[in-house]
């Protein structure tokens, strides 16, 4: 089907994504329970796909306004229930999984209708706090389910990434904040795959 006749919603990296948020429950079980090998393959495939759902957005031309839309929010509902799940299996500080779940409601009360409306959209520092983040839960994973010991430093990189996650939460709000009231017309938001 070419682009031109396909709804913008019907694309494979879309496809992508919506299996990211069926892996969600499975992983987030899983983590609750203990940490074991299932639980770190599990959690590397669903946060594999953020990375495939854009290298497959840009390598068959597959943009979209709804994978735009939708990817950002698998990665905030994702990371939530993550962290959250961590936090109840008592791998995670609590006030770590406050800050993130704070940050992200802030971001999106007050940056939302920047972002959907084209006059900000994803900073470096937002794909570098994403990747930090992301690695941190991961090693914090692996070494809980395989190297006990390492858990502080995994919990340290989580430190690392709570910091990242803070200034791209003022980033993000700051410029939306000063972004002009409405994208000129005509213009879609760049989409951040």
């Amino acid at each position: 089907m070419s682009t031109s006749t396909r709804p913008d919603w019907a694309t494979v990296p879309n496809l992508v994504t919506l299996v990211r948020f069926v892996m969600l429950a499975p992983v987030c079980v899983l983590l609750v329970d203990g940490p074991d090998t299932l639980a770190v393959v599990l959690l590397l495939v669903w946060a594999s796909t953020d990375w495939v759902d854009g290298l497959l957005a840009r390598a068959l031309d597959q943009t979209s306004r709804t994978g735009a839309i939708i990817d950002p929010i698998a990665d905030r509902i994702g990371l939530a229930a993550i962290v959250l799940s961590l936090a109840l299996a008592g791998l995670l500080p609590w006030t770590a999984l406050a800050l993130i779940v704070v940050l992200d409601v802030a971001m999106v009360v007050l940056a939302t209708g920047a972002a959907l409306g084209g006059r900000i959209s994803v900073s470096w520092l937002g794909k570098i706090r994403t990747f930090v983040l992301m690695t941190a839960v991961f090693l914090l994973v692996a070494a809980a389910a395989w190297w006990p010991s390492l858990v502080p430093a995994a919990r340290a990189l989580i430190w690392v990434g709570v910091v990242l996650h803070t200034v791209t939460a003022i980033d993000y709000i700051v410029r939306a904040r000063r972004a002009p009231s409405a994208a000129p017309a005509g213009e879609a938001p760049p989409s951040p795959r």
